[in-house]
């Protein structure tokens, strides 16, 4: 499994690995101290953040704090290359939109996580406590075997919100849709 997150907006002052420089909302959710040694370890394995500075980051890469926009033009070269060279069944993309045009998953074992709210019985996008829900998405990813297709992060994620999954077509990976709680 590959999760694909996006880098925060919000970072610490002091350089150190990207988990803990990043700050914003996701990570915030994601939680990385609380988790076990043996979940450290999955998402130093499974997490790739991409970074309009660096490019593709693991969790334990050390980094200084920066204040720069993606520059997909520029760092859609080094992204593709490193992350087409990953062999995966599965490939979680937790990024916002603006991280997802450096690069496109194969759409057949791709899954996007669309976050929304329901008002009334109708869904409404949002935007920013949609990282919060991307974070708690990555963490319990990191907290249960990893799964290895769609159908199966659907169940999963299903135990902790309510889903729905959208099958990929010609055009778009698979879209699992999940209600912020």
């Amino acid at each position: 499994m590959l999760i694909l997150l996006p880098p925060s907006e919000k970072k610490a002052a002091e350089p150190g690995p990207a988990i803990d420089v990043y700050t914003g909302v996701l990570y915030k959710a994601l939680d990385w101290p609380s988790l076990t040694a043996k979940q450290h370890k999955r998402g130093q394995e499974s997490i790739a953040i991409i970074s309009a500075k660096y490019g593709v980051l693991r969790p334990l890469d050390l980094i200084e704090p920066y204040r720069e926009k993606i520059n997909n033009a520029l760092m859609r070269k080094p992204v593709t290359d490193y992350l087409a060279a990953i062999s995966t069944s599965l490939i979680v993309d937790c990024r916002s939109s603006t991280y997802q045009g450096v690069w496109t998953p194969p759409r057949d074992t791709c899954v996007e996580i669309k976050v929304f709210t329901e008002i009334g019985g109708v869904k409404k996008v949002i935007t920013h406590m949609s990282k919060k829900t991307r974070g708690e998405v990555a963490r319990i990813l990191l907290q249960e075997v990893a799964p290895t297709d769609p159908q199966e992060i659907f169940a999963r994620l299903s135990l902790h919100f309510k889903c729905h999954l959208i099958e990929a077509t010609n055009n778009s990976a698979w879209v699992l849709e999940v209600t912020a709680r």
